[in-house]
């Protein structure tokens, strides 16, 4: 039986795939090649600013710098939340030349404050469905990948204990779910954040925070963050923990397969999930515009696209690209992910996580 010994997975907010608009925008183009061997030839380097679990094979990152010239520094700076706070604190001097990993929760904030170069854009592949990911009707983020928070259970603990695994957010609050679930705290944890996004989107406004208060009432353990949840705490995370039912991602599953590939230990609960998406764009001020444009050609290619779902846990946006056996086979995304605008979670984060505070008695 393998564990999730791949930690790429340790972050993620979320994505309300209806909250992207309807825009028929085709991403303008600036001359642009979408090949891993492509013919730009930006020269110098490029410093890319991405979350911390940004992981594209060294054979990659090498082919890309022999065929465009550039030299590729990578900083790793936090979570999403983490990542955009940086920006924002740095946009006078910035400190790269690209970013990865704004998601869609900090997209916004990102175009207002300004961090974004929105005067240059690439070129996407043919087989990426632009009107998903638009935001705030600029070209100007441009998306790489996306994937899904959703609760996980531990299907062996379940089989043992003759018990049924929860299908529903309410599940976790019914007498024999008590003291079950480990959950994570959103004021630290974007993975957190976004399943408590996913829990006002499925209650509503005036509803939400009594599930809350009901789910840490009936003994819910709430970690600082997805690795302590996960390996720690939740019993299917191959480290012995107490917990059979913990928030992760839908992809999780197929990092739990068992030797012969016809199983895994763990479930993905697809009526909790909601969705995420992860961007790359050029800083304002950017030392290397050009280089940083040249990046992001790079991550649409099919190649970098299919290096995604082994080793960071997300979907390709390219369609062009084919996703492994255990993705495709234990990794299947919600049919109708908990959608909540990006405009309402701008305009209400801070207010939620403060009554989220309140509720849990955190």
């Amino acid at each position: 039986m393998n564990t999730l010994t791949n930690r790429q997975i340790s972050r993620r907010t979320l994505f309300s795939g209806a909250a992207f608009g309807t825009l028929g925008l085709t991403l303008a183009a600036c001359g642009s090649s979408n090949s891993a061997d492509g013919g730009t030839q930006a020269g110098g380097t490029v410093t890319v600013l991405t979350h911390d679990s940004f992981n594209v094979p060294e054979e990659l990152i090498a082919a890309f710098q022999s065929s465009t010239g550039l030299t590729l520094e990578l900083v790793a700076a936090g979570d999403a939340g983490e990542l955009v706070n940086k920006l924002v604190l740095t946009k006078d001097a910035p400190l790269g030349d690209a970013v990865f990993g704004i998601d869609n929760t900090f997209a916004s904030r990102a175009l207002n404050e300004g961090v974004i170069d929105t005067a240059i854009t690439v070129t996407l592949p043919s087989g990426v469905e632009v009107e998903q990911y638009v935001v705030a009707d600029t070209p100007a983020l441009v998306p790489i990948d996306f994937g899904e928070v959703c609760l996980n259970t531990d299907v062996t603990w379940f089989t043992e204990h003759g018990l049924a695994e929860p299908t529903t957010f309410e599940d976790l609050t019914k007498p024999e779910y008590k003291g079950l679930s480990v959950l994570i705290n959103p004021s630290t944890s974007s993975t957190g954040l976004a399943f408590l996004i996913a829990t006002i989107g499925h209650f509503g406004e005036g509803a939400w925070q009594q599930y809350w208060k009901d789910l840490v009432a009936g003994g819910a353990k709430i970690d600082e963050g997805w690795s302590d949840a996960y390996y720690t705490d939740f019993s299917g995370g191959g480290e012995g923990g107490a917990y059979p039912i913990v928030v992760s991602y839908a992809s999780s599953p197929a990092a739990t397969v068992s030797e012969d590939g016809t199983s895994s230990s763990t479930a993905a609960v697809p009526a909790t999930a909601t969705r995420q998406v992860e961007y790359a764009a050029v800083l304002a001020g950017a030392a290397n515009p050009e280089g940083g444009k040249a990046f992001i050609e790079w991550m649409l290619s099919v190649e970098v696209q299919e290096s995604i779902p082994d080793n960071m846990y997300m979907y390709p946006v390219n369609t062009e690209a084919e996703l492994s056996e255990e993705i495709s086979t234990f990794g299947t995304l919600s049919r109708n992910p908990v959608a909540v605008d990006p405009a309402d979670i701008d305009a209400n984060r801070e207010a939620w996580l403060a009554a989220w505070t309140e509720a849990v008695g955190a």
